[in-house]
């Protein structure tokens, strides 16, 4: 008889698996050790061709996801894939069966398609315009949590040499609330919002939308539209392997650092003969 379990929502696929393992017969905790490692493999493979990778019988699969609540193995699945939505690597980790040069052309394939496919939405006038709105604004804020944060300091680092009122936010030691409390109305700010965010991510946008600045949000491409936003360019991550396929982020990144810099024109671009002159009397480089 199956057993009573909370909700999917409230125990995540592993947090059942290893609530039970303690009582697992012995070929059920082999399966639940193989799909512990691999446990995005529940998402791509039926039940027989689950077995046969974990080499156990397909009554022992049965078995299994019974135990841990599910009314079969489809149900199970279905969950699984809901939480490799949620953007967790672990959830995308698969036992590996290609030969090394079909990995590295599986992976330089992906990163080709997702930068052809991110740029089908977004053109060079768009990103011009927020070159402009950078470079005409009061302040410009760049910001990310996680992943994001790399993209952010990158972007931040570039244009700083034409930017001098840039900030990288939040900073070690700081509260969001001490800059979006700064943030006036004919500032710019850029969000990076890739997999997974914070779960205050949301409101964080919604509050900082308040403040009426034009605002530049990037994520995944599979994040909806949003509203309050001036512009939400949203970027394609698909990838062949645990980690998502971040090219074609970093070459809207690059592209828009390096747009910012061609139309800062004669007078701002004298900051990096400044900043070269002091490189070399600092003996810096």
């Amino acid at each position: 008889m199956r057993r009573d379990v909370k909700p999917a929502e409230d125990k995540s696929f592993l947090q059942r698996i290893r609530r039970e393992l303690h009582q697992m017969h012995p070929t059920e905790r082999r399966l639940a050790n193989f799909v512990l490692s691999f446990p995005g493999e529940l998402a791509s493979y039926t039940a027989s061709e689950l077995a046969r990778l974990a080499n156990v019988s397909n009554a022992t699969v049965s078995r299994f996801v019974q135990r841990l609540g599910y009314t079969n193995y489809d149900e199970a699945r279905r969950h699984v894939r809901s939480e490799q939505r949620s953007g967790a690597a672990l959830f995308r980790v698969v036992s590996p069966v290609d030969e090394p040069d079909q990995i590295l052309q599986a992976h330089l394939h992906q990163a080709h398609a997702n930068i052809d496919r991110s740029f089908e939405t977004i053109s060079l006038p768009e990103i011009d315009a927020v070159a402009q709105a950078m470079l005409s604004a009061h302040r410009v804020w760049i910001m990310g949590f996680r992943t994001s944060q790399s993209f952010a300091t990158y972007l931040h680092w570039q244009t700083l040499q034409i930017l001098e009122s840039s900030s990288y936010i939040p900073q070690s030691g700081q509260t969001l609330a001490e800059h979006v409390a700064s943030i006036r109305k004919d500032d710019c700010v850029i969000i990076f919002g890739l997999r997974r965010q914070i779960r205050t991510f949301p409101r964080i946008v919604e509050q900082i939308s308040k403040t009426s600045a034009k605002i530049l949000l990037i994520t995944d491409d599979d994040s909806r539209k949003a509203q309050p936003v001036t512009w939400h360019f949203r970027c394609q991550t698909a990838a062949s392997g645990p980690l998502y396929n971040h090219a074609a982020v970093m070459v809207l990144t690059h592209l828009l650092a390096t747009r910012v810099l061609d139309l800062a024109g004669a007078s701002r671009r004298r900051r990096l003969s400044t900043i070269e002159a002091l490189h070399d009397s600092l003996q810096e480089m």
